[in-house]
């Protein structure tokens, strides 16, 4: 495990004591999941994770775990199409999305041409951008 998976899981142990929860061992497993997760996760995919591991972990454990790392901004929740929440680690740095609409992937990307025009367009019709989330839909070309 990489030393920034061991710093993002320590901040998630110091948010929930701070929260006032207990730092149980399936606590300790759901965010050791979340933060070396290479993905999206949903809460059922972590709690298939964490049950396996320890049978002791409840699905309302994981709910309750996401929302407070929710609500410290530690994580960001997604909804992709209609789909379950997913979650991943808020590193800080603004990303956009694109799910692959077949395999329900969801690949992170980054693009300064595209943050420009939002920009332009922005203050093209008076405004200024205060946030925004970018969600691409697409479908994998030439697949044999």
């Amino acid at each position: 495990m990489g030393g920034e998976n061991q710093a993002r899981i320590a901040d998630y142990e110091a948010i929930l004591r701070r929260s006032g929860m207990r730092l149980t061992r399936p606590r300790k497993i759901i965010i050791a999941i979340l933060a070396e997760s290479a993905d999206h996760p949903d809460a059922l995919e972590i709690f298939r994770q964490a049950s396996a591991e320890d049978t002791s972990v409840s699905l309302s454990t994981v709910y309750r775990t996401m929302k407070v790392l929710e609500e410290k901004g530690a994580i960001q929740r997604h909804v992709f199409e209609g789909g379950p929440a997913r979650f991943e680690p808020d590193r800080g740095e603004h990303h956009d999305h694109l799910i692959d609409i077949e395999t329900g992937q969801v690949v992170e990307f980054r693009s300064d041409r595209i943050e420009r025009l939002q920009e332009e367009i922005a203050r093209e019709l008076g405004y200024e951008i205060v946030s925004h989330r970018l969600e691409l839909y697409a479908k994998r070309v030439g697949k044999n």
